[in-house]
């Protein structure tokens, strides 16, 4: 079983799109209209933001691990049956910083898709919290690499 996530593209009004993540299959639905869908255990990024005459109403950033069937999973708007949360923020001043810290990881040629999923959990918390989060290194990569090499 597949998660699939249900994505919009309207410019400027609803945006919903995926930041990062292996895309095992897509399917255009209509021309604002697609869903994709992730292979379990894949990592991905979705970013939503939708706009009103008075602005922006939305700017939320989830990243998210695909579940295998049966197996427990919080539910998320666009995102069936659900997903694993490793990271969930809302509001643009949050949302910003978790992107940079995307950015941060593909500057050392890190697929974001890759990293370890107790980074993004980090990141989460850290920026609830009001704090910045430690950036994830290639030493930290190659460390993750190795433990999930000998880990069942």
């Amino acid at each position: 079983m597949r998660t699939t996530v249900d994505l919009t593209w309207i410019e400027g009004r609803v945006e919903r799109w995926i930041r990062f993540g292996r895309i095992a299959e897509e399917i255009v639905l209509t021309r604002t209209d697609k869903r994709v869908a992730f292979e379990p255990g894949a990592t991905f990024a979705l970013v939503r933001w939708s706009s009103n005459e008075y602005g922006t109403a939305e700017s939320r950033f989830n990243i998210l691990r695909a579940v295998k069937a049966g197996q427990r999973c919080s539910t998320n708007p666009y995102v069936s049956p659900g997903g694993d949360v490793l990271l969930r923020l809302s509001g643009w001043p949050k949302v910003e910083a978790a992107l940079q810290a995307v950015d941060i990881v593909e500057s050392y040629g890190i697929a974001p898709e890759d990293v370890c999923p107790d980074h993004w959990r980090h990141v989460h918390n850290r920026l609830i919290a009001g704090y910045e989060p430690r950036p994830y290194t290639p030493a930290r990569h190659a460390a993750w690499l190795k433990r999930r090499a000998v880990a069942p």
